[in-house]
């Protein structure tokens, strides 16, 4: 099954999945716990990312691209979440691509500057059951790069 896997990257890593006109999505945890090594959060990612490629096609890749964080950490993980995305599509030769968070805000509700509130109540009035804002931002990633094929 040929795939586009759209994300929004975080420890909480939203995610939406096109194949054969079906979607699928959801959001997952990769929050270190007290039994991890320090950051294996980017070695569970990684092992989630090569599950996403046994099981579907995936022809292209895109990704949420923030370019601004309210803390320096939370710039920190972005940027090693999207380091190893980057490397996983290097090496299975994946093509990839970043778009502005208000590319796709406005896409999914009319505003760029849309609350997380507006975008899971956009991806709900598509039909889907929506876990959180993660998982609404990805479903959104994945109706922007449908439309824009």
């Amino acid at each position: 099954m040929t795939a586009i896997l759209a994300l929004d990257l975080g420890t909480t890593t939203g995610w939406a999945l096109s194949s054969n006109g079906e979607i699928r999505s959801g959001s997952v945890s990769f929050k270190d716990t007290p039994f991890d090594s320090k950051d294996s959060r980017f070695t569970k990612f990684s092992r989630w990312l090569a599950n996403q490629k046994a099981n579907f096609e995936i022809e292209e890749i895109v990704y949420e691209s923030v370019m601004r964080h309210v803390g320096v950490r939370a710039s920190h993980v972005y940027g090693a979440f999207m380091g190893v995305l980057q490397v996983f599509a290097d090496k299975y030769e994946i093509p990839y691509e970043g778009v502005p968070v208000s590319t796709i805000k406005k896409s999914a509700t009319g505003k760029g500057n849309a609350s997380k509130e507006d975008m899971v109540k956009a991806m709900e009035a598509k039909g889907h059951k929506v876990k959180d804002d993660n998982e609404a931002d990805a479903l959104a990633l994945l109706y922007w790069r449908i439309k824009n094929e």
